[in-house]
This record gives structure tokens, C-alpha cells and sequence, in this order.
């Protein structure tokens, strides 16, 4: 499952979406992500806002696969409710 992750430099919940992904990255195998710099790539809100068909306050914005999730909060979420990262043992 390719999720991507549609940030910009010096977002604190943007850095917590790319970590969270990092994570599952290293705890699955079937996970992989791309966070894309919106700075850096020139996109703009209006941009988004027509890739996700509503308006767009913040990011960051994650897709997985072909469906928008959200933002970190509603990403963090997702995780849980799906159990897509393994229990730790201990």
C-alpha cells in the first residue's frame, strides 16, 4: 500500500506524519510512502484543493492508495483502528 504524504518544511504534524510512516515502512512490508515537499514541488492550496474536492485548511494531506485520509490526526487513527502496526514485544 503506497501512501503519500503532502507536507511543507517546519510542520510539526507534517514531521509526525513522515515519522509514523517511517515506522509502519520499517514494521511492514507491504507499506511503503512518499512525502512530497509542497514547497519544493510548487504545489499550491488551490492545487489540493482540486486533488481532494474540498477545501484545504492544512497539512499535512495523506492518501493511501487512491483515498484521502486526511491529516496526521486522522492518519494516527487509521493505524490504530486498522492495527497496521505490529504490537511491540516486551
Amino acid at each position: 500500500m503506497l501512501t503519500v504524504i503532502f507536507g511543507r518544511p517546519g510542520c510539526p504534524f507534517c514531521v509526525r506524519a513522515k515519522e509514523l510512516a517511517e515506522q509502519l515502512s520499517e514494521a511492514r512490508d507491504d507499506f511503503d510512502f512518499r512525502y512530497i515537499d509542497i514547497h519544493e514541488e510548487g504545489i499550491t492550496k488551490a492545487d489540493m484543493e482540486k486533488t481532494i474536492g474540498k477545501p484545504v485548511e492544512t497539512v499535512p494531506q495523506i492518501f493511501i492508495g487512491q483515498t484521502h485520509i486526511g491529516g496526521f490526526t486522522e492518519f494516527d487513527q487509521h493505524v490504530r483502528d486498522n492495527e497496521l502496526m505490529p504490537a511491540t514485544q516486551g
